[in-house]
């Protein structure tokens, strides 16, 4: 796979990034960033082959030393996904939550992605190519009154998504937006029987919680390029929880 496509997936070492992580290393050379839990990403790396990169989002220096790594080792960086992201430590109301909760969610979830996207933007733009995904949420735009941190940080994702598409699509490095609904991954699973009732009564048309797997396959999509007329495109990996019926 000498000559074969690079990509960077963070916060792969579970849940969606790791399911991304599985599926494109299939065709790619992928660096798969982990936060902590170094045990998982270890154990990725030898399914999957992947080179694994400990980086925390949140902070600039992670970042920077992330895409020279990349630099370093390939040369050439053809696909950045934003999977990267956290839940609140506590779910409280709205009315109760902190501000140290906040700053922690809009720094990993929101000013990590924008500003890596940032540093791979540039990189790109001297290749004059390049694709990147923001893995954001249902959330960017379906109000939970007990985490709203969370929801707002995905909403500050999808405008992001949406800004950087339009400021790079005229120079051939294309932009979009994949918005998972509810996936079973650690991140839900306090709550997953709570959800698994409320599928069952008709919260998600398609009947069923989605696997991570389900995000992988769109990711792919626009890794093979099957999407390359759709800059800014936001793709609904929700089995249609963005319907509205009557």
């Amino acid at each position: 796979m000498k000559d074969s496509p690079v990509a960077i997936v963070t916060g792969a070492s579970r849940g969606i990034g790791r399911g991304i992580a599985q599926e494109l290393a299939r065709t790619h050379r992928v660096v798969a960033t982990y936060r902590g839990r170094r045990d998982a990403a270890e154990s990725l790396r030898e399914e999957t082959g992947v080179e694994i990169f400990q980086c925390d989002v949140s902070s600039a220096a992670d970042r920077a030393a992330l895409i020279e790594f990349a630099r370093a080792r390939f040369g050439r960086l053809d696909l950045l996904v934003n999977n990267a992201g956290i839940a609140p430590r506590e779910r409280l109301d709205v009315v109760e939550a902190t501000e140290a909760s906040f700053d922690e969610l809009i720094a990993t979830n929101l000013k990590g992605p924008h500003f890596l996207t940032q540093l791979a933007a540039r990189w790109m733009l001297e290749q004059g190519r390049g694709r990147i995904v923001f893995v954001t949420s249902i959330s960017a735009y379906t109000a939970s009154v007990n985490r709203a941190e969370y929801c707002i940080s995905k909403a500050g994702l999808s405008m992001s998504a949406a800004v950087w598409a339009a400021r790079l699509a005229p120079h051939g490095v294309l932009v979009f937006e994949v918005r998972p609904g509810i996936i079973r991954t650690d991140m839900i699973a306090r709550v997953q029987q709570l959800y698994e009732e409320r599928i069952a009564g008709g919260l998600v048309p398609q009947r069923r919680m989605g696997e991570p797997a389900d995000v992988a396959r769109a990711v792919r999509a626009i890794a093979d390029g099957l999407l390359d007329y759709c800059a800014g495109q936001v793709i609904d990996a929700d089995g249609g929880f963005h319907l509205r019926t009557l």
